[in-house]
């Protein structure tokens, strides 16, 4: 059994101009001490299926299809006493902005140790020793001054990896990571990769880790899904994904990035923009940017299955 099985997963937001639907029958599968690279544009869906997994999804958003399957049990049936039992013990989600997590007017200690407390009966001593510990594992230098520091008086790097030790804190069977490096410099931003895909490695802790940025994903993933307009287009290995992929909207992602042999010339760049979930194409949402769009693309393309690989596209690269 998956430790998480994620089936055909809906979410719409119903607004006044019409229903936009945000997820469209995502699907994938995370095993215990894997790393999931979820990428995409803006606008693709990565952040809504975090949230949804997470069971945040505010109105006028709701998920109307699909099973989430943690363990086996069907997320999507669980109250809300269940989703507290759950959020921050058993599943830990790590915001791209750490002040969402962070309350500004309480000391980082009290903080996480309030995580603790929520979910256990540890004593102070206890308390105090696994918020020194989480700290420690995140990198974070004089824990011991650091607990007693105010959010505002850490750095966003420094802010960022409280936020990471809050997630791991009760070591959790999953952490779903929304882009939490964007805004941090590239030093911050590798040395937070290199941390987490060692606690993933060392504790069993599975990790969901979104972004744009599929250079990011390569070198910490294990598995990849590539979303485009809500939904999965292509997924797999990601060593797979990134050396043969299948969709034109993947070739397009990788050939996008920089490389040693590109200086003094034009980026690649995918023509046009994702389409607003108001008014999507017909058929496959991707047509109007490729270039090996034809007729047959008026239809919604199916989901192909080749071993370990997934692609939903009419004319895959070979």
């Amino acid at each position: 059994m998956s430790l998480l099985e994620v089936k055909q997963l809906v979410t719409e937001f119903h607004t006044r101009e019409g229903v936009a639907r945000a997820l469209d029958q995502v699907s994938f599968t995370l095993e215990r001490g894997r790393v999931l690279g979820i990428v995409g544009e803006s606008g693709s869906g990565k952040s809504v299926t975090a949230y949804s997994l997470m069971n945040l999804v505010d109105d006028p958003g709701r998920i109307v299809g699909g099973e989430i399957l943690f363990k086996g049990e069907n997320l999507r049936n669980a109250n809300t006493k269940r989703w507290n039992e759950l959020r921050g013990d058993r599943i830990a989600m790590v915001f791209q902005d750490p002040m969402m997590s962070l309350n500004p007017v309480m000391r980082i200690g009290e903080q996480l140790g309030e995580t603790i407390a929520i979910h256990s009966k540890a004593g102070k001593s206890e308390i105090e020793q696994r918020v020194l510990d989480a700290l420690k594992r995140v990198g974070i230098p004089a824990p011991g001054e650091r607990m007693r520091a105010y959010p505002h008086e850490l750095s966003g790097g420094m802010r960022q990896r409280v936020a990471i030790a809050n997630a791991i804190i009760n070591n959790p069977d999953i952490i779903v990571a929304d882009e939490p490096t964007t805004a941090l410099d590239v030093t911050i931003q590798a040395q937070i990769l290199y941390e987490m895909k060692n606690l993933a490695r060392e504790t069993g802790t599975a990790l969901i880790w979104i972004s744009h940025d599929i250079s990011v994903v390569k070198d910490l993933a294990d598995d990849l899904c590539v979303m485009y307009a809500g939904r999965v287009i292509e997924r797999g290995p990601v060593s797979d994904v990134i050396a043969n992929p299948l969709h034109h909207y993947t070739r397009g992602l990788i050939d996008s990035l920089p490389h040693g042999g590109s200086r003094g010339k034009r980026l690649h760049s995918i023509p046009g923009a994702t389409p607003p979930l108001l008014s999507l194409p017909p058929g496959c949402t991707f047509a109007p940017r490729c270039g090996r769009a034809d007729a047959t693309c008026l239809q919604t393309p199916p989901a192909v299955t080749v071993g370990e690989r997934e692609y939903r596209c009419f004319h895959p690269l070979a």
